[in-house]
C-alpha cells in the first residue's frame, strides 16, 4: 500500500500563476509527496519527464527489495505510480512474458506498464484487486488515472487550465498555494444529509474524487472520463441456483479463493475480528488457508467506559473457537477526545462516521504487530445485512396499500418527532425515502438548519443520488438499494474511512468480500438468497455453517456502535459549543444559529441528536484545520536541470 501524487502540464498552458508552458513544478510535487509520508514510510521516489512529474511513497509488501516506484517499461516510455495490490498479477505476468515483455522485478506494479502497452487504458479490465494508479505515456503525452471497480483505494485530482494535479489524499493537494479552497455549497448540502460527500465531488469546489471503476485520460489539457465497469451490468440469474446447499458451497469456495489471493505478502499479516459473521468468516478462511503455520493474529476494539456497546466478548469467542492469537484494544472517552482532531484530519475530508475513532486506535495497535490486515467490509452491502433494507421494504409494502399524500398529511399531525419522520418517509417513493445506510439531517431539520425552504439543498442531494437510482429503474427495491449503497455509501463512507484511518498508521487493509468477481456473483443471486424474512445475509450465513460459531450466526446484527452520544454530552460539550457557535465557524452565515443552539440543548437534555451534532462537529474541526494548514511557501516554476528520473 502506498501514496501517489503528481502533476502534468499542457504545452499550451500559459496562465498567470501556473507553471510555465510545458514545465512542471517539481518542488511542488516533492511537497505533495511529503504530505503522504504516512502512507509509505519505507521508500519514496520521483520521476520527471517533459511536462509531467510522478511521485510515490512506498509501504513495502511484495518484492521488498525490487519494488521501487516510479517504475517504467523496458525503454522508459511508459511510467507508473501505483497504490494497491493486483492479486492476479502472477497469471498476467505469464501472459505478458509469452508476448515478449521483459520483467525486471517481482512486483505487481510492473504488470501495469506492460498490460498498458498491450491494451492501452482498458488494461484495467484485466486487473483483479484494489488500485489507484497514474500512468504517463511519454510518446503520446498522455496521463491515465484509474481507480478500482468498487472504490477501495482513493484518488483526488484538480484541473486548472491545462494543468492537472492528483494525489491519494486531499491533503497532498492542499500544499499548492494556488489551490482554490472555496467550499462547494452543493457538496455541503450532501454532507449534511448523508454525513459524507458522494463522488465525484469533494467539499472543495476545485477538487474532485475520481469515481470507482473510472478511467481519466488527460491529453494536452483535455480530459475524458470513462467508466469501465458497472455492477448493474453483471448478469442476474433468472432462476435460483440448483439448490440452496449447492449455492452455499459455491459461495464458500468463492470466499476462500478471494481470501487466498489476499494472503499475498512478504510481511506479517493479521485480521480485524469484530465477532460478526463477516469478519469471523474471513478469519476462519485465513486460518484454514494457513494450515499448520502459526495461528492468525487477530485484533478487536471495545470501550472502557461504555462496555455495553463493545463486541469484545463476541470477538473473544470467535478467536477462541478459531484458535487465533488475539489482542484487544480498549478506548475510553479521554483517549477518544484527545485524538479526535487528529482523526478528523486523517480522514482527509469531512466524514462523520463515529466508527473512525475506535478504528484509529485499533489500527495504531495492530500496526505494532503486522503490516497487512484483512477485514470483513462489504458483506452487508453484497448480501443485504443492514436492518435498513428490511425497514424500507416494509415501508414499500405499506405505501403500496396507502396513498402517499395521506401519509404525508399524517406526518404533520403526529406530535412525536420520530413518528412524524416515519410517516413522512412512508409518504415518499423509494428514491426519495432511502438515501443509504447512514444519514445526518433529515429533510425537515435540514431546512430549519439552512433557513428558507432549503429546496436547493435537497435538489443537490437528489442530483448526487439520482443517476444511481436511474441506472436500476425497473429492478426490485432490494436490488436498487444494494446498488445505491455499493456505488455511494460503500466507497465514499465505509471504504474511505477504512483506507484513510488504516493508512494513517501505515497499515494495509484488504477486503476479500469486495473482490469484484464475488460482488458480481452476489449480484446475480435472487433477493431471497440475501434477505429472507427478518434475516439478512441468508446465503452467507448458510455458507458460514461449520466455520463460524453457531452463537455468532444466530445473534442479532449489531452495528459498530460508539459512545458518541455520551462523548457529546460530557467530554466534548465545551468543544461542541465553541466550535459550532464560534465566530470563525464554517456554519456562521450558512446555518441558523437558533437551530444550532436548539440541537445542542436538546442533546444535553437527553434527546439524541448525535447524527446531526457529530456531522457538524466534524465539519468544524476539519474546516479549522483547513484554515490552519499552510501551503508550500516558495517560488513556483522550479524544475531540475534536466528531465531525467530523480530519486528523492
Amino acid at each position: 500500500m502506498c501514496g501517489i501524487a503528481g502533476r502534468v502540464v499542457a504545452r499550451r498552458s500559459i496562465e498567470v500563476g501556473q507553471d510555465e508552458a510545458g514545465q512542471v513544478d517539481v518542488a511542488l510535487v516533492r511537497a505533495m509527496n511529503a504530505a503522504l509520508a504516512h502512507r509509505g514510510p519505507d521508500d519514496e521516489g520521483l520521476v520527471v519527464r517533459e511536462g509531467c512529474a510522478l511521485a510515490h511513497r512506498r509501504l513495502s509488501i511484495v518484492d521488498l527489495s525490487g519494488g521501487h516506484q516510479p517504475l517504467s517499461n523496458e525503454d522508459g516510455t511508459v511510467w507508473v505510480v501505483y497504490n494497491g495490490e493486483i492479486y492476479n498479477h502472477g497469471e498476467l505476468r505469464k501472459d505478458l512474458l509469452a508476448r515478449g515483455h521483459v520483467f525486471r522485478t517481482r512486483s505487481d506494479t510492473e504488470v501495469i506498464v506492460h498490460a498498458y502497452e498491450e491494451d492501452g487504458p482498458r488494461c484495467v479490465e484485466r486487473f483483479r484487486g484494489m488500485f489507484a494508479f497514474a500512468l504517463w505515456d511519454t510518446r503520446r503525452r498522455r496521463l491515465v488515472l484509474a481507480r478500482d471497480r468498487l472504490g477501495i483505494k482513493p484518488l483526488y485530482y484538480t484541473l486548472s487550465g491545462g494543468t492537472l494535479s492528483f494525489a491519494s489524499e486531499l491533503k497532498a493537494l492542499l500544499v499548492d498555494p494556488g489551490l482554490d479552497r472555496s467550499l462547494d455549497e452543493d457538496a455541503l448540502s450532501c454532507y449534511l444529509a448523508l454525513r459524507y460527500v458522494p463522488a465525484p465531488a469533494t467539499l472543495l469546489a476545485s477538487v474532485r474524487k475520481l469515481p470507482p471503476a473510472t478511467l481519466l485520460v488527460w491529453e494536452e489539457g483535455r480530459v475524458k472520463l470513462d467508466r469501465y465497469w458497472d455492477l448493474a451490468d453483471a448478469p442476474v440469474r433468472d432462476t435460483p441456483p440448483p439448490s440452496e446447499a449447492e449455492a452455499a458451497i459455491e459461495l464458500r469456495e468463492r470466499i476462500d479463493d478471494c481470501v487466498e489471493m489476499r494472503l499475498m505478502s512478504e510481511v506479517p499479516l493479521g485480521a480485524f475480528l469484530s465477532g460478526g459473521v463477516d469478519s469471523t468468516m474471513v478469519t476462519a478462511s485465513m486460518q484454514a488457508r494457513r494450515g499448520d503455520h502459526e495461528p492468525i493474529r487477530t485484533f478487536a476494539v471495545g470501550y472502557g467506559d461504555a462496555a455495553h456497546l463493545s463486541e469484545l466478548s463476541w470477538a473473544r469467542l470467535a478467536a477462541e473457537r478459531l484458535g487465533t492469537t488475539h489482542e484487544e484494544v480498549t478506548v475510553n472517552s479521554e483517549t477518544a477526545v484527545a485524538g479526535l482532531q487528529d482523526i478528523v484530519w486523517a480522514l482527509d475530508e469531512p466524514l462523520a462516521d463515529p466508527a473512525a475513532v475506535p478504528l484509529y486506535f485499533l489500527s495504531r495497535r495492530t500496526r505494532e504487530s503486522v503490516t497487512v490486515v484483512l477485514s470483513g467490509e462489504g458483506g452487508d452491502e453484497m448480501f443485504a445485512g443492514y436492518a435498513a433494507y428490511r425497514w424500507m421494504l416494509r415501508m414499500e409494502a405499506l405505501r403500496g396499500r396507502h396513498r402517499g399524500p395521506v401519509l404525508s398529511r399524517l406526518a404533520t399531525l403526529l406530535p412525536s418527532r420520530r413518528l412524524g419522520r416515519a410517516a413522512r418517509l412512508l409518504g415518499l417513493p423509494l428514491e426519495e425515502r432511502y438515501r443509504g445506510v447512514s444519514r445526518a439531517f433529515d429533510d425537515l431539520d435540514h431546512r430549519r438548519l439552512r433557513g428558507g425552504d432549503g429546496a436547493q439543498d435537497l435538489r443537490a442531494v437528489a442530483a448526487a443520488l439520482g443517476p444511481h437510482w436511474e441506472r436500476t429503474r425497473g429492478m426490485s427495491p432490494l436490488r436498487r438499494m444494494l446498488y445505491l449503497d455499493t456505488c455511494v455509501w460503500l466507497p465514499d463512507d465505509l471504504l474511505m474511512k477504512a483506507d484513510k484511518i488504516t493508512m494513517a498508521s501505515a497499515l494495509e487493509l484488504r477486503v476479500p468480500l469486495l473482490d469484484h468477481r464475488l460482488a458480481e456473483y452476489a449480484w446475480s443471486l435472487p433477493d431471497s438468497y440475501k434477505l429472507r424474512g427478518d434475516q439478512g445475509k441468508w446465503l452467507l450465513r448458510r455458507a458460514a455453517r461449520g466455520r463460524v460459531p453457531g452463537e455468532i450466526l444466530t445473534r442479532p446484527k449489531q452495528g459498530f456502535e460508539t459512545p458518541t452520544a455520551l462523548w457529546l454530552r460530557r467530554p466534548l460539550a465545551d468543544l461542541l459549543h465553541e466550535s459550532l457557535l464560534g465566530s470563525a465557524a464554517v456554519g456562521r452565515g450558512r446555518f441558523e444559529r437558533r437551530e444550532l443552539e436548539a440541537l445542542i440543548a436538546q442533546h444535553g437534555a437527553g434527546q439524541d441528536r448525535t447524527p446531526e451534532l457529530w456531522a457538524l462537529l466534524v465539519l468544524e474541526l476539519w474546516h479549522r484545520r483547513l484554515r490552519e494548514e499552510r501551503p508550500v511557501s516558495r517560488p513556483l516554476g522550479t524544475r531540475p536541470a534536466d528531465d531525467t528520473a530523480v530519486a528523492v
